[in-house]
């Protein structure tokens, strides 16, 4: 009976080892794999669009780029709409979330999420037929955003509580932004970037900027499979990094242009 009882605890402990030992770091599979594949949101310019030849450009693009370039892997950008981007993570589809990601609560119950790497001011962005000149101006109208986004849940919580006007969600962020151009609403919510760069492309005609939006600043994180501490760690050093090389700087300045936002949250992050 003792021999039965050593053998059983003998045969547990082996057990332990073998799937401890079957459950490799996320950060090993990539190394291991030579490839890093990123979910990357391609309709939100400057951070993720296509250029004339259908290639992925856009800070995020580079971000990724960069990151599989000092894991001495390739770097595989995976199309991921913004609604996609968890599911592409979770699912196994993606290693790495780098697609302007806001660092919710809600968010971190199911991805693990780093410390920041890029930070949006919020702006209204609607025709100038629309009589809107402020975000103010905007209660009581038919309003719109890109599913999934954090500016979309701050609207369409602002319409609620308004008690009047109304919101649509929209699959992309050409769709809600195209829906402002025909007039199917008034004015949406989009970052500094996306509205710089929708008005520099001359693509949607009779678009203006109708001020600040009164939200948080967006301070949004790369993100990775909750349970892979290891691949996490490396990732907030590589942000940390990117700041501290002048390499933040360096993309910011290509895909935005002007002085880089400050990444750090007073009081918390320095």
């Amino acid at each position: 009976m003792k021999f039965n009882r050593i053998a059983v605890a003998l045969t547990a402990v082996a057990s332990t080892f073998l799937v401890t030992q079957a459950q490799a770091d996320k950060l090993d599979d990539i190394i291991e794999s030579g490839k890093l594949r990123c979910a990357v949101t391609l309709d939100f310019p400057p951070m993720g669009s296509r250029d004339a030849q259908n290639n992925p450009v856009g800070f995020d693009v580079d971000y990724c780029n960069d990151l599989a370039k000092v894991l001495g892997v390739t770097a595989e950008v995976i199309e991921t709409p913004f609604p996609d981007r968890i599911p592409a993570l979770v699912s196994g589809r993606a290693d790495v979330i780098v697609a302007s990601t806001s660092d919710t609560l809600e968010r971190a119950k199911t991805v693990g999420m780093t410390v920041p790497y890029f930070a949006f001011q919020m702006v209204v962005l609607t025709r100038d037929d629309t009589g809107i000149n402020s975000y103010d101006d905007i209660k009581g109208r038919p309003v719109g955003n890109t599913s999934g986004t954090y500016e979309a849940i701050a609207l369409e919580k602002d319409v609620k509580k308004w008690g009047n006007g109304s919101f649509r969600a929209y699959q992309t962020q050409n769709d809600t932004i195209l829906a402002v151009a025909q007039g199917h609403i008034d004015a949406t919510v989009v970052t500094n970037t996306v509205a710089a760069s929708t008005l520099k492309s001359g693509k949607y005609k009779g678009l203006k900027v109708a001020g600040n939006a009164p939200y948080v600043i967006d301070y949004v994180s790369l993100a990775a499979q909750r349970s892979e501490y290891g691949l996490i760690n490396y990732l907030n050093l590589f942000v940390n990094q990117q700041v501290r090389t002048g390499r933040y700087a360096e993309l910011y300045e290509k895909w935005v242009g002007g002085t880089p936002v400050d990444l750090t949250v007073p009081h918390v992050y320095y």
